[in-house]
Parts: structure tokens; sequence; C-alpha cells
């Protein structure tokens, strides 16, 4: 008896320990993202030559739209160029967006991936260009999105992430998928920048300077999550990454179950495999040279994803309350007011960082979908080996109504 006690014990430590600090880290985050960041003043009054590198696989469904769209910026036209990274491709795709006033580069690659295609792009485009702008196939940029991104460039950074919102809400995944987009802009982005850590990426929507981009990509070789890698060297090398709340990108959100566990499942093994890898640098830059924006990257590698945080949570704290009237002398360590309150920074976190818009009765509706999507995560976590070895497609294009 005394060895299950100590064992199940130390699971309760264990357990409080990484799910309280988590709630903890949310919540503070969070609320930091009530507030506005300080803004630095414009340092110059330039206006840069934009290369705007749109990598797609097979995205014959939305390529054609997405390039038109990308062409109405209010910018100055001869200052920015649109180039559609074009990876299998039908030819006659090919042929309406030879037809547009952009440049296609085709790549082909035995193993396709994200950052590959970006360095062949750059290899062939050459060096013409001040700032690197990344989209993904199905991205839509509001119209002075660059000009924006050109501001913050003014204002001395030299890694801009934008603010991706939903394209789509037309299913119950969609919008849970578009709440969590929004949950992590607050916290890990906007929530950031006010107590002056850098923003995190979001693999899209985002623009560097070109050199800059182009000489750290060359040493980026990630099948999966590759904007984690990239952040992570940024951040060690203390480049600061300025996050703009208002300047939109829209982004379709997954429809269905089995593209939102695909994806997940792309992310969370990405996570999990940049963790191991920068676990110990991340100590040695924070304890020696007290790089707290690198270190704390690092710890986002390992930190629940938010739905798994809620549901564990939440799963814990039901056992708690119900052992308590079940089994009131048990030999639980952890004093069940423990995870009253984290369970209470979670939900207070969330509803920080949900925009009012998503309280609707069509969010109410998608809420009951919530159980599934924690299901599929944490079946995710049993299936990440190789995820992050092959190249895992999500299709666009294909927006159905409920």
């Amino acid at each position: 008896m005394d060895v299950i006690r100590i064992l199940v014990n130390s699971l309760e430590i264990l357990l409080i320990g990484y799910f309280g600090f988590a709630s903890i880290y949310v919540f503070v985050f969070s609320f930091a993202g009530l507030f506005s960041a300080k803004k630095r003043k414009e340092i110059l009054q330039k206006q840069r030559k934009f290369a705007v590198l749109i990598p797609g696989y097979k995205e014959d469904s939305v390529i054609v739209d997405v390039a038109q769209q990308a062409l109405k910026q209010t910018y100055p036209k001869d200052l920015f160029e649109v180039v559609i990274i074009a990876d299998s491709f039908q030819l006659a795709t090919l042929d309406k967006l030879k037809n547009l006033p952009l440049r296609v580069i085709e790549v082909f690659f035995e193993k396709s991936t994200k950052s590959k295609a970006l360095n062949q792009a750059m290899k062939v485009i050459g060096d013409d260009y001040d700032v690197a702008l990344i989209l993904d196939a199905d991205n839509i940029m509001e119209e002075n999105f660059i000009e924006k991104i050109n501001k913050a460039f003014n204002q001395g950074y030299k890694v801009v992430q934008g603010h991706r919102i939903a394209k789509n809400t037309n299913t119950s995944f969609a919008i849970l998928d578009a709440i969590s987009e929004e949950i992590n802009n607050h916290i890990f982005r906007k929530g950031h920048r006010v107590v002056g850590l850098s923003s995190a990426l979001i693999g899209s929507g985002m623009a560097f300077d070109y050199y800059f981009f182009k000489t750290t990509m060359a040493n980026v070789n990630a099948v999966g999550g590759f904007d984690k890698e990239l952040e992570l060297k940024l951040l060690k090398n203390r480049t600061k990454i300025e996050y703009l709340n208002n300047a939109l990108v829209l982004d379709e959100k997954v429809q269905k179950s089995e593209v939102f566990a695909n994806q997940r499942k792309r992310w969370l093994s990405a996570q999990f495999v940049y963790f191991g890898r920068y676990f110990i640098p991340g100590l040695k830059e924070l304890f020696a040279k007290g790089n707290v924006d690198f270190f704390d990257k690092v710890y986002q590698m390992v930190s629940p994803p938010r739905v798994l945080l809620l549901g564990l949570v939440s799963v814990i704290t039901f056992t708690y309350v119900m052992l308590n009237l079940i089994w009131p002398s048990n030999f639980m360590v952890i004093p069940e007011i423990y995870w009253y309150a984290s369970f209470s920074l979670v939900i207070f976190a969330f509803a920080f960082a949900v925009p009012k818009k998503f309280y609707s009765k069509a969010t109410f509706n998608a809420i009951l979908t919530l159980p599934k999507a924690f299901m599929l995560m944490l079946l995710s976590l049993f299936r990440l080996k190789g995820a992050n070895k092959k190249f895992i497609h999500t299709q666009h294009g294909t927006i159905n109504s409920q």
C-alpha cells in the first residue's frame, strides 16, 4: 500500500506541476493580451521591395484566386512581386497562373517540404528584394497588408508576424479551429509582445529581411514545422519578432475531423522534436546569457496544446471532485483547491482570449464537438512516430456548408 501511495502521490505532483504551471502561463499572457503593446517610432521612411512567396503543393483549387487577390495590394506595384512556387500543379493551373502579372517557379522534389520549396525559389529569383513575405497557398491578405508590414520594418524590425484570421467558419470544426488560432494569437503573439517578449511565428502571413531570411533558411531542413525551427534560430540570435494585430491575413480553417487530427499530429510531432533538440541549449541560453525569449520558446515546445490543456485539466479536476464525494478519506496528497485554481485560470485565460464575435449560437454548437476534438488530440499523442519525417498535406479549397 505504501508503494502505491508513493506512486500515486508522485504522479499527482508531476501532474499539478505540469498542468498547474501551464495554466498560470496561459493566464498571465492572456491577461497581458488585454492591453496594448508599446510601439516603436519609425526610424526610417523607406518603401522596400517585397517578394511575396506563396509555396503550394497540389493547391489547384485555390491558388489562382489567391494569386489574383495577392496582386490587389495598395502598395506600389513595382515594389512587390508575387511568386507562386508550384509543386505538383496541373498544367491547366500553371497556364492560368502564367497569364497573370506574377512569377511562377516550378519545383520538383522526391519528398516535398515547404522549406525546400522556399529555398529553391529564392535561388531562382535572386537577391533583388528587401523583404520576403511568406503566405500559404490558401491565404488572402487585406489590401494594405504590405503597407503595414513595411511600416514595421521602418520601426527597425527584421521579422514581423501578421494577424491570421479565419477565412471560413462553416462547420463546427472550422469554428473551433478559428477560435483556437485567435486564442494563440492573443496569448503567444499579442500577450507576449505586451510584456516585451517576441511574438510566435505561425508559418504564414510573416515577413523577414530578405537576405536575413535567405541565409537563415539555407540551414533549415525541416519536413514539418519549419516555422518552429526558424523561430528557435532567430530567438537564439536574439532577433526580436514583432506582431501586427491589425495586419490581417485570411486563412482557411480545417472543416473535417480527420483533417484536424492530421494537422494536429504534425504540429505535436514538430513540437516534441524541437523540444528534445533545444532543451539543453535553452537552459544554457537562459542561465548563461539571460536569453528569456529563447527559453520561453523552448518551453512552448513542451507545453500542452490549448485543447488538451482545457480537456485534461477539466478531467482531472472532475476526478478530484468525485473522489472527494465518494471517498473523503482518500490518500491524495494534492488538495483539490489547486486543481480548482488551475481550472479557473484556464477558463479565464480562454475567456480573455476569445474575440467577442465568437460569442454566438454557432460557437455554442461548436463547443459540443470539443470532446471529439479533445479525443482526437489525445489520440494523436500516441501516433506521433514518424510524423515529423514525412510531409503531411492539408487539403484546401473544399469549403462546404454545414
